[in-house]
């Protein structure tokens, strides 16, 4: 995405980025979850389909991600090869290195020698090789989010926004947690003090929260909140951070497993798939299904929005700005997932987070309790810590390398 920029620039663009769209996106998603006023004298009411919403941002992050790859696309690379159906070309280091073509006798009789001396692989080689096992990663991913949208959207009906995205900012425990559950990965032991003081931190926030959040009231707007509200909310929430882990966990084996796909790519397949899928839910008609298909029985998903659209038609412009925004961000967080991982990405999402509480507690004069602003800092003090030891560990790797360097010299 920035070729030719330090890779400390290309963080901070990344940054930059995710911060900017996000948090416009997060007001189109607030705005979402409360009522909208009706043009036929009906009372106002709420927009309740996750289903829809996901489709939206999908469609748009996929249209986003091919425009992309196609105003990118380098010279020589072919459109299958840029949107990722086939593995990358060689490079050309990599041909004279692995390749005698030019001293192979039978290059000129052979039509399947390439010029790094090894006849390329049949169609259906390579379909069985990378296509397909890529094809169904991307489909397991897309199928983790889907399911993972609609308990997040559902927990707003029963806590509040603030206390959502407190909620979400702990994502790095089941991000790591389904690391080592599904592909048996292990980190650093900084890593888990990382996790460790950040969960300390977002639970003293909550814990000490007191009333704070109220003008925000989750979805129980125009109404009694039912029994055990918070514990509703929070076993939603709950869910989708699980789901949200399984997804984080899944795109770090897709970029360990297929070597040369790029983070446009897989945000091209994921959300093709996610809007297929989502798409073909919405067009069914399902029964009605708690926090999955909330609409009537019997009747499509789609149906029930296309209706509520035209007696609140205010919809459309968060639903637009929700979508559009989630496409742009999701530009630079595929960015940040290829070249960073996804700790990092979600140390990034974690601090956004943080940042828009504390500019909302100055903005609007929210108050702090000694404990809630103890949890910050602690906070703080984990993503402190890993900016350290990766500067640390960035600074080992270069002294390294200019020894190598002042070694191969010498002889």
């Amino acid at each position: 995405m920035y070729r030719g920029l330090p890779k400390c620039c290309r963080l901070g663009l990344c940054v930059g980025g995710v911060y900017a769209m996000f948090l416009i996106w997060a007001i189109a998603q607030e705005r979402l979850s409360v009522p909208f006023e009706s043009i036929d004298g009906t009372p106002p009411a709420k927009f309740k389909s996750a289903l829809i919403m996901s489709t939206c941002q999908s469609a748009f992050s996929a249209l986003a991600a091919l425009l992309y790859i196609s105003i990118r696309r380098q010279p020589g690379v072919s459109f299958s090869q840029a949107i990722g159906l086939e593995p990358p070309a060689p490079t050309p280091a990599a041909a004279q290195t692995n390749g005698h073509a030019k001293s192979n006798g039978h290059a000129k009789s052979n039509g399947d020698v390439k010029s790094n001396g090894h006849a390329s692989p049949s169609p259906n080689t390579m379909y069985s090789t990378w296509t397909r096992p890529l094809m169904r990663r991307f489909l397991q991913t897309s199928v983790f989010i889907v399911a993972a949208a609609p308990f997040g959207f559902a927990s707003l009906q029963y806590i509040s926004y603030p206390a959502m995205v407190l909620g979400k900012s702990c994502k790095l425990v089941p991000v790591m947690l389904m690391n080592v559950l599904l592909y048996r990965r292990r980190f650093a032991p900084y890593k888990y003090l990382v996790v460790g003081m950040v969960t300390l931190g977002i639970s003293l926030f909550m814990h000490f929260g007191g009333g704070s959040g109220k003008k925000h009231g989750g979805g129980s707007g125009a109404g009694a909140r039912p029994p055990h509200a918070n514990l509703i909310g929070l076993s939603y929430l709950l869910i989708n951070l699980a789901l949200d882990g399984a997804v984080n966990a899944s795109q770090d084996e897709i970029f360990a497993r297929f070597k040369g796909l790029n983070g446009q790519q897989m945000m091209l397949w994921m959300n093709t798939f996610g809007a297929a899928v989502n798409l073909l839910l919405a067009v069914l008609p399902l029964p009605y299904i708690p926090v999955i298909h909330p609409s009537d029985g019997g009747q499509s998903e789609l149906a029930s929005v296309i209706a509520f659209v035209r007696t609140h038609p205010g919809v459309l412009k968060p639903l637009a700005q929700f979508a559009l925004t989630g496409a742009l961000g999701q530009l630079f967080i595929f960015e940040t997932l290829q070249h960073f991982g996804s700790l990092t990405l979600v140390t990034i999402t974690l601090t956004r987070k943080m940042f828009t509480m504390l500019l909302s507690v100055f903005m609007y004069d929210h108050k702090l309790t000694p404990g809630q602003w103890a949890g910050a800092g602690v906070v703080f003090a984990g993503i402190s810590v890993e900016a350290y030891v990766k500067r640390k560990e960035v600074h080992t790797k270069r002294v390294i390398q200019e020894k190598e360097k002042a070694s191969i010299k010498q002889l």
